[in-house]
């Protein structure tokens, strides 16, 4: 079966690294204004697996940055954000988990992917889940400072198996997220995991 998604990707990329898309797995934990935007430029750019992990509905104050429609309000995270990635590649390959991360969850999640995106909002539950992953031995991209509009410029700090991008500064809790930086946080962080995948 044609997949015009694919069929497109083949004019930027060898047949290889195509294939090497095609069979990458990638963990998305947070669904949320990083983790929703973040995987769908993922599945745009051909990666074939992606294991989805939130354990929160769309609220209507999540539209204004996160990739859900008023029709999902009040549905969840995972399976609302699983439908638009299938839609955009009916041939992907999607796992959700509706969960919350802990330290007794983040066992049974961890190994479904070599490659994972930190999505979260919460300085606790980043760190709990980066140093967790980093010690299983999994690649990792995180950020860190999107709050606002305007401020300092965004960049990214390659730190062995983690890359961090952000601009290290704002907190969401004190700037509001807003679409333009949070999706260029959303950005940096995706293509973190292509440089991971292709080099």
């Amino acid at each position: 079966m044609t997949n015009p998604l694919y069929d497109g990707l083949g004019r930027y990329f060898s047949p290889e690294q195509l294939n090497a898309l095609r069979a990458a797995k990638v963990g998305i934990a947070g669904a949320g204004g990083l983790g929703s935007n973040a995987a769908l430029m993922l599945v745009r750019s051909g990666v074939g697996h992606i294991t989805l992990v939130d354990d929160d509905v769309v609220d209507a104050s999540n539209l204004n940055r996160q990739q859900y429609w008023p029709r999902h309000v009040g549905r969840s995270k995972v399976e609302a954000l699983s439908e638009l990635l299938l839609e955009l590649n009916p041939q992907l390959s999607v796992e959700t988990h509706k969960l919350r991360i802990t330290a007794d969850t983040l066992p049974g999640i961890l190994p479904a992917c070599p490659i994972w995106v930190e999505a979260f909002d919460s300085p606790n539950d980043k760190s709990l889940f980066v140093e967790a992953a980093l010690l299983a031995g999994h690649k990792v991209a995180s950020a860190s400072g999107m709050g606002g509009y305007g401020g300092a410029p965004m960049s990214r700090r390659n730190l062995g198996n983690l890359i961090l991008v952000g601009d290290f500064t704002t907190d969401i809790l004190m700037a509001p997220p807003l679409a333009p930086r949070v999706t260029e946080a959303a950005a940096l962080l995706a293509d973190a995991v292509l440089e991971m995948l292709l080099g």
